[in-house]
């Protein structure tokens, strides 16, 4: 059998420098022997702080191989939020890219169990001991892990609640790799070059291009920042054959003005997920350049596709049909199967499907059935043929440009606010990311707010996508009759 991962083939480029799969292994088993030095065991906790970059794939690779627990984190979030993540999770240690620029306000004694920082060079984070210096150390074994054992926390605010840390297994991850690989049409191999625009920190990017692509030993560029104009070119230029991105990037690309119909000409795979996808990109994305934009859908929680359009006859606004080895039910708010026709809220299950909410016992209950079905809260319709289409949230959640935000996080933060006395805070359309958070704030008797002053005061506490885009100032909200506020009647 012919090895997809010969030690002089690509595995990564990242800000303009290839790594081979040799390299790659030989990098990863220095930092994993140094992980190992430090005194973490199986089981502990790592923070990883890196952006779409190599320093991100070498910590995640030796994380899981000394048999740790890999906890990617978004590297723009503000200190505070770091903060709530690395005590949530007691992190143990923590490896920080030159991107990471929330860190260096990030309070120590918040984090108690926090005892390791690894840096790389620019990272601003004090005390530190240099990647450099830790990934020098002599090599170990990788630690053998069983399918049941915790690999990665991915925080998010899952099907109902604030944010928490989904825990996924080795199992949960591979069988997530296979059943997307299985599938019809969508199979990768060593010859193929994936885009890595997605951010690694999120589960789509994170399995989806960077666990594909290396268990069928494609090349995978990086990109730390999105830009349309400039990732077109890198695509061009790497003959880029796979792209997985969200209903964003590919928005930005179909209006881009003055771009050539042959751009991506090299492009044999162009999926889209994390949020619905308008029908009208598709059909733009067709006309302009010849690409063939397929869409499915999948929940951190599950790993994280379900469905899949691809290898199907197009249907505007179908997520497709379900996974090869996992199972789907539509069903009524009292867990029972809906009619066929009728609307139901979608329920997963398959080996895919996450093992619950990291110490947080009644958020696990809420998502997932005695008998393994996961309530993804999410809404949808079934054909004739067995095509899936989404139509409805249960849950308040908004999704901007594929990151979910639940109202209740932001509307914690804002009550922060010395000069608020209430607020709710909606999702609403947005020409460019999808949605966008809106807030409604009733100000305290007396005092004088500025929409600038809270969305400053936000940014401070939040990660950007999470922050209010507008900010409505009202005297009251509209409330049902058990005091509840009425988010419709605001949307």
């Amino acid at each position: 059998m012919i090895d997809p991962h010969p030690d002089d083939s690509v595995a990564l480029i990242s800000r303009g420098k290839p790594t081979t799969y040799g390299e790659l292994r030989s990098q990863v088993a220095g930092l994993r022997g140094g992980l190992v030095g430090l005194g973490l065991e199986p089981g502990d906790r790592v923070a990883i702080v890196c952006a779409n970059n190599w320093y991100f794939v070498v910590s995640y690779l030796a994380v899981l191989g000394a048999g740790l627990v890999a906890v990617p984190l978004n590297p723009l979030s503000p200190a505070i939020e770091l903060e709530h993540e690395l005590s949530a999770i007691s992190a143990r240690a923590l490896v920080a890219g030159p991107s990471a620029r929330g860190l260096s306000g990030v309070d120590r004694s918040k984090v108690p169990s926090l005892e390791h920082l690894i840096a790389a060079a620019g990272s601003e984070l004090p005390d530190a001991v240099a990647l450099d210096e830790v990934m020098a150390s002599d090599p170990v074994p990788v630690v053998d892990r069983d399918p049941d054992d915790l690999a990665v926390l991915v925080f998010t605010s899952g099907t109902a609640g604030s944010p928490k840390a989904a825990m996924l297994s080795h199992g949960n991850l591979a069988a997530n790799i296979d059943q997307v690989q299985n599938d019809l049409g969508r199979r990768q191999d060593a010859a193929d070059v994936t885009l890595g625009v997605l951010p690694l920190f999120h589960i789509f990017g994170l399995n989806v291009v960077l666990g594909v692509a290396f268990t069928s030993g494609s090349s995978v560029l990086l990109i730390e920042r999105f830009d349309p104009a400039s990732s077109i070119e890198a695509i061009v230029r790497h003959k880029v054959t796979v792209i997985a991105g969200a209903p964003t990037m590919w928005a930005a690309w179909a209006d881009l003005p003055d771009t050539g119909a042959s751009v991506f000409s090299s492009v044999r795979m162009a999926t889209s997920g994390a949020a619905k996808l308008p029908p009208e990109v598709v059909d733009r994305m067709r006309r302009r350049y010849g690409v063939s934009l397929t869409e499915g859908y999948g929940l951190t929680e599950a790993s994280p596709v379900v469905t899949t359009s691809t290898g199907l006859e197009y249907r505007a606004g179908s997520i497709g049909v379900a996974l090869h080895g996992v199972e789907l039910r539509l069903v009524d708010p009292d867990g029972t199967d809906t009619l066929f026709g009728d609307a139901g809220e979608i329920w997963v299950k398959g080996p895919n499907v996450f093992k619950g909410y990291w110490e947080n016992p009644e958020a696990t209950h809420a998502a997932l059935t005695d008998d393994g079905w996961l309530r993804t809260g999410d809404i949808a319709l079934v054909d004739d043929d067995g095509y899936l289409y989404l139509v409805d949230r249960v849950k308040d959640l908004i999704i901007v440009s594929g990151f979910n935000v639940f109202p209740a996080e932001v509307e914690e933060v804002l009550l922060q606010h010395p000069g608020i006395e209430r607020c709710a805070v909606v999702g609403v359309s947005h020409p460019y990311s999808g949605e966008a958070v809106k807030a409604y704030v009733v100000p305290v008797p007396g005092r004088a707010l500025e929409e600038d002053d809270i969305i400053g005061f936000c940014e401070q506490r939040l990660a950007r996508y999470k922050c209010p885009e507008k900010v409505m100032f009202v005297d009251d909200l509209p409330q049902g009759m058990a005091g509840k506020v009425l988010r419709r009647v605001l949307r």
